[in-house]
């Protein structure tokens, strides 16, 4: 790796917290963010800091009854109401108005901890359809929510006398027109699975061996392309959606990071073949997909087409912390502009530079 020319991850302010965080997200179009974690009281903070002169000053605080896991802007109805989907350690999911400090939708969603949120169809996520919001929990569930009402509109769950995973990850794509539209789940077993929401139905399960801590679609407001997926025992798998083959499935590349679990993986959104991850040694890596010549082939046994994955090319790497980085966001309006949160209970903004160039 020659990191003379290549984006350089550039610390721009670091905050220290006094609650573990778990999750941050910029506010959509702003110079804004938020950070949610749990107090050492087990209460959920709340905090939303702005960026101003070269530092991040707080503009409002907030407790909540239980400690907050995740959270996303994805279904928002619009830029100038810009609500707070969040799950916490209680099982609740809540939506929350920043500017008001109210909670405007509030549902038991799960038996157990919410361990991940994604919204999609709003303003600020693109996607098409209705604003939906797909959570997945400790008791093994994963379920699609629509603020409207107060029940699950989607329900996926073990069968009965099966043992239930946890489910670490979930994720919304494929939502191209108003009808089509995906969920993919990732287990603590390693199994990945993704359900088509028009058809109702199973679309693509596979195991990746080691529990699933992160999935993203590269986009989710196109027609399905490319699937990160990270896992323990330092490994993450990029998966070429474009091509399904009836016995191997979709053609994916398996790379090594960080030697310790890669915690997630979040694409840029003003370039899909770049990501990064974030690893438990506390490491920032940034890559870039390389497209194959041919991304179809044909397979020798049966002659059907068949997926050809690409590469990944590390691009700099750089270790920020000594704890892992849990939670992880760029920013839509300023390309290479990200914010994210360690767990030694620190904030930081960093500015990955000459992303342009690639």
């Amino acid at each position: 790796m020659d990191s003379t020319d290549a984006p350089q991850i550039i610390e721009h302010i670091n905050k220290n917290l006094n609650f573990t965080p778990s999750e941050t997200k910029w506010i959509p179009f702003s110079a804004r963010f938020v950070a949610g974690g749990i107090t050492p009281k087990a209460k959920g903070a709340l905090t939303i800091y702005e960026m101003a002169n070269g530092d991040a000053i707080v503009k409002h605080e907030m407790i909540k009854q239980h400690g907050i896991k995740c959270g996303t802007f994805g279904a928002c109805p619009s830029l100038e109401d810009r609500k707070f989907a969040v799950g916490d350690y209680g099982g609740v999911l809540s939506i929350v108005d920043l500017d008001e400090d109210k909670t405007v939708f509030n549902v038991q969603a799960h038996s157990g901890i919410v361990n991940c949120i994604d919204g999609i169809g709003g303003a600020t996520s693109g996607g098409y359809g209705a604003p939906e919001i797909v959570t997945g929990g400790r008791d093994g569930c994963v379920r699609v929510w629509d603020a409207r009402v107060n029940e699950p509109v989607l329900s996926l769950e073990p069968e009965e006398g099966q043992s239930a995973r946890d489910c670490w990850s979930v994720a919304f794509g494929n939502s191209y027109d108003d009808e089509e539209r995906c969920v993919v789940a990732g287990y603590d077993n390693g199994d990945v699975k993704m359900f088509d929401l028009r058809t109702n139905s199973l679309r693509y399960e596979t195991n990746c061996k080691n529990g699933v801590t992160g999935l993203e679609f590269d986009r989710k407001d196109i027609e399905m392309n490319k699937l990160v997926v990270t896992t323990l025992e330092s490994k993450f798998r990029t998966y070429d959606l474009r091509t399904y083959h009836q016995e191997e499935g979709f053609a994916h590349v398996s790379e090594r990071a960080h030697k310790s679990t890669v915690w997630l993986g979040k694409h840029l959104p003003q370039n899909r073949d770049i990501f990064m991850t974030g690893g438990g040694n506390g490491g920032f890596n940034i890559y870039k997909y390389h497209y194959p010549n041919n991304r179809v082939a044909e397979s020798k046994k049966d002659k059907a087409p068949i997926g050809v994955a690409g590469s990944v090319e590390l691009l700099n790497s750089r270790v920020i912390s000594t704890q892992p980085i849990v939670s992880f966001d760029w920013s839509d309006s300023r390309e290479g502009l990200c914010v994210l949160s360690c767990l030694d209970q620190s904030l930081r903004v960093f500015i990955v530079t000459k992303l342009n160039k690639y």
